[in-house]
């Protein structure tokens, strides 16, 4: 399991260093050079890395149970496979399919990310996390709730404000600053609820 938390780690790495390129780049250039476009992207890095260590956190738990190194969950128990797959399946197959039915799937909501959490663990996911990180369940899933809008606004819709005159939504160093901060408490904590 320690290995998707490392790779959360590395990605957000890869978002902070481009939040360092902003930085410098800021401090050299004019304002007249509009840089707003790396801070979008890094908020995309950021809840793209979340989605990736929640894929791969889920994978590998659902393996474990599989294999049964932890108990099996309902949703596990009821996680749909073929019945192709079910003859002879193997974890490798097992992990296949895991792959194929969640290729699709974004864990960034944070009512998907505790589906997919109890593929593989009996947590209150949200009221755990919430107490490691000093926030009640309810403001947590907002919060977080409204950085993974803020990406969809940026990755789907251009982060265009639809009012007139269809300007970019404003975004600073502190909004993105304050996205790293929680993604990253909330994986990590995520991390240590479940395993």
């Amino acid at each position: 399991m320690q290995q998707a938390l490392d790779a959360f780690e590395q990605a957000m790495v890869r978002a902070r260093e481009l939040h360092g390129l902003h930085a410098s780049l800021s401090a050299q250039l004019t304002a007249a050079v509009d840089l707003s476009d790396i801070l979008r992207s890094e908020i995309v890095m950021a809840v793209s890395a979340f989605d990736f260590f929640i894929h791969e956190l889920t994978r590998l738990g659902m393996l474990e149970c599989y294999g049964a190194i932890r108990n099996r969950t309902d949703a596990f128990n009821k996680f749909p496979i073929p019945i192709g797959v079910m003859i002879g399946v193997t974890p490798a197959t097992l992990e296949a399919e895991i792959r194929s039915r969640h290729g699709y799937v974004s864990f960034q909501q944070p009512d998907k990310v505790a589906d997919a959490v109890r593929l593989f663990s009996p947590v209150s996911l949200w009221v755990e996390v919430g107490a490691s990180v000093g926030v009640d369940a309810k403001t947590l899933k907002t919060n977080f709730g409204l950085i993974v809008d803020r990406r969809n606004k940026i990755a789907h819709e251009a982060d265009i404000d639809p009012s007139y005159p269809n300007q970019r939504w404003p975004i600073d160093r502190a909004q993105v600053e304050y996205t790293f901060d929680l993604v990253e408490r909330v994986a990590r904590a995520i991390f240590a609820v479940t395993v």
